[in-house]
């Protein structure tokens, strides 16, 4: 193994690890306060995914010695913010996370259930995520609106810097962040000195609560969100760069590693789709079979990350919320745009997919349960009569 290792992959690795945490821990963040979790056991839900992401990153790059890259589910998080609180509480969020996660292990390991997901219509599940999304991707309007002094510096920092290289703009806003929280927000005397107390987050464990409201708003639409926006995904990159493991071990290994870190209040770990790239991509290595370092170097960065994860929530915890959702929806633009765009291409799904669209995105929910199901069910009901139509005409047309 050391022989392959080079400092190409190492620099690869760090990147990645920091632009997978960077670009949307933000949206992980604002997901599990929006659901109920307390500062702390937010703090402890970004310290067990960070550590599980690193430790299945290591583990399965180690084994298969392929570059498989590992991330939390930031369509996952953003459905946890558009949701908000459930009957039950936290407690209830952390059941659903449990059930979600073993939905992903049976998804893995029993391929009728994974061939089931892999059939849901992609326009439907696309518009559900583009749903899910706009409500975040109105925050940096909402910030501006709130302080332009505090919002137009993050705002300009992820459009000036990501007309160059639109892989730093979101650590560019999120840079931009920190600049307004220290020199323009006022921070009560001694909150800074307080972070030290904080710096390593106390791992909080959270006894599971279940119910109905939980698998329904929580549990069903985390688990399609995290396998058709990340696990499925994450598969068709590795596969773009010509390498050909089997999907449904690397699901189940994900789906436990969610489960490990779902009692502290993460939401779910799987495979990672844009930072997938960045290891399985030549710039990691000319070499292919050296390229899984920069995946296992990447690991160690997350576990590393995760460790800090106590002083960054309670910096964040700081600044006005509007101006953390603002850098969270400006990470979530470029999913939310390629999304909407995926829902509404077929003409033939149009309809069906603006339905799921408007009923996720509305944000009502009927009989405590959140807008996302509802949303997949009125479109796929739709789709479903078009389908039958279409079938009928075609019977009853002359010739």
């Amino acid at each position: 193994m050391l022989k392959d290792f080079s400092v190409q992959a190492l620099f690869m690795g760090l990147l990645t690890a920091f632009v997978g945490s960077a670009s949307s821990f933000a949206v992980v963040l604002h997901g599990l306060r929006a659901v109920g979790a307390t500062e702390a056991q937010a703090a402890s839900g970004l310290m067990a995914l960070s550590i599980s992401m690193g430790v299945c990153a290591i583990v399965l790059s180690a084994v298969t010695r392929l570059p498989i890259s590992i991330a939390w589910s930031t369509p996952g998080a953003a459905l946890l913010a558009s949701t908000g609180a459930i009957e039950g509480g936290f407690d209830a969020v952390v059941g659903a996370f449990l059930i979600c996660a073993a939905l992903i292990v049976i998804a893995g390991l029993f391929k009728p259930l994974g061939r089931a997901v892999a059939a849901i219509s992609a326009p439907l599940a696309n518009a559900m995520l583009s749903g899910v999304l706009i409500g975040l991707c109105f925050a940096p309007v909402k910030a501006i609106g709130f302080n332009p002094l505090f919002g137009l510096p993050i705002v300009l920092a992820w459009i000036v810097v990501g007309a160059f290289k639109r892989l730093w703009a979101v650590p560019a806003a999120l840079a931009a962040f920190v600049l307004v929280l220290t020199f323009g927000v006022d921070i009560p005397d001694g909150a800074l000195s307080s972070l030290e107390h904080s710096l390593v987050p106390a791992a909080e464990i959270i006894r599971p609560v279940f119910n109905l409201a939980g698998f329904v708003s929580i549990a069903l639409p985390l688990f399609i969100v995290t396998m058709a926006s990340q696990n499925i995904p994450g598969i068709a990159v590795l596969k773009v760069n010509h390498y050909d493991p089997k999907p449904g071990p690397l699901f189940a290994v994900t789906g436990f590693f969610s489960l490990l870190s779902a009692p502290f209040g993460g939401h779910a770990v799987n495979l990672a789709a844009i930072t997938a790239a960045m290891c399985a991509g030549p710039d990691a290595h000319a070499d292919p079979k050296r390229r899984y370092w920069a995946s296992l170097v990447a690991g160690v960065g997350y576990i590393v990350l995760g460790l800090l994860a106590g002083a960054v929530t309670a910096f964040v915890a700081l600044a006005p919320p509007v101006l953390i959702e603002a850098v969270a929806g400006l990470a979530l633009v470029g999913a939310f745009s390629s999304s909407a765009m995926s829902a509404f291409q077929a003409p033939e799904s149009r309809e069906a997919a603006a339905i799921t669209f408007l009923v996720t995105a509305s944000g009502v929910s009927f009989g405590g349960i959140s807008g996302a199901f509802w949303g997949l069910v009125a479109g796929g009901l739709m789709l479903a009569l078009s389908q039958l139509v279409k079938a009928w005409r075609d019977r009853t047309q002359p010739g």
